[in-house]
């Protein structure tokens, strides 16, 4: 079990998305990859959430992970290559959600939105804990 700490505190947020990579890798055999990619999508967006608590930036809530890091470009480090990948992720909280709006996610789509997931979550965690 996580343990929980305040909503403003960061290390929630990383938390948040661990839980949501977690439910990113369970077994496809069962769920729709949609979905996995969804949560994938979470876990990228609330790590980047973490990333503004952790410099005192303000967010906007948004699915909207270009949005966001558009914010963050200038006022962080450089950006690594595979965090800025993750503007691919955005597609998975909008347009993969609902059936009939984009055709389904292959198998190839899906690990490759959890390696990235994993890559920004990572990224964000050993900023939070800097």
């Amino acid at each position: 079990m996580l343990e929980r700490y305040d909503p403003e505190d960061p290390r929630e947020w990383i938390n948040r998305a661990y839980s949501s990579l977690n439910m990113a890798k369970k077994d496809p055999n069962d769920v729709y990859l949609e979905d996995l990619c969804y949560n994938a999508q979470q876990a990228v967006e609330k790590a980047i959430k973490a990333v503004f608590i952790k410099y005192g930036i303000d967010f906007p809530f948004t699915h909207d992970i270009a949005e966001l890091l558009s914010l963050l470009q200038g006022k962080i480090h450089e950006l690594p290559e595979y965090v800025k990948q993750s503007i691919n992720h955005t597609r998975f909280a909008i347009l993969t959600r609902y059936p009939g709006i984009a055709p389904p996610i292959e198998q190839e789509d899906y690990e490759q939105a959890i390696i990235i997931a994993e890559k920004v979550v990572y990224w964000a965690e050993s900023i939070v804990n800097e």
